[in-house]
């Protein structure tokens, strides 16, 4: 069963809908688990970085829908560089490097190798 469903792009096309309003209330709720920020007052010289909405259709390998999930990102552009930040750190693995690890993990067997499926994750688009 191939389900074709158009992926919205803003919250007010899923602020009405079940099914993405459950997936909203599970981003909130996770990022609120893993401490993501802090609540603070905002000085007055200071302007909020605002947030977007992204929206995906999670599918099986049959195309029938697996779930819905919602990610709140961050508006990183509208900072500026020596007032909101002063450097960025993003960790980024190369697959020459995974794959390497990979082949000296599956010959070894005091090397577990484990899948994972990370559910919640916090962007900021810059």
């Amino acid at each position: 069963m191939n389900a074709i469903v158009d992926e919205p792009s803003t919250y007010q096309e899923v602020s009405r809908i079940p099914a993405w309003q459950l997936a909203m209330s599970e981003e909130l709720a996770a990022l609120d688990r893993q401490g993501t920020w802090d609540l603070v007052p905002l000085p007055s010289h200071a302007i909020p970085i605002t947030s977007k909405w992204v929206f995906k259709v999670k599918t099986k390998s049959d195309g029938s829908i697996e779930r819905y999930k919602a990610c709140l990102v961050a508006r990183g552009f509208q900072q500026t560089h020596g007032l909101d930040y002063d450097e960025t750190f993003a960790p980024v693995a190369h697959m020459a490097t995974v794959r390497t690890l990979l082949v000296v993990a599956s010959s070894s067997s005091s090397w577990p190798i484990s899948q994972m499926d990370v559910k919640n994750v916090f962007f900021m688009v810059i």
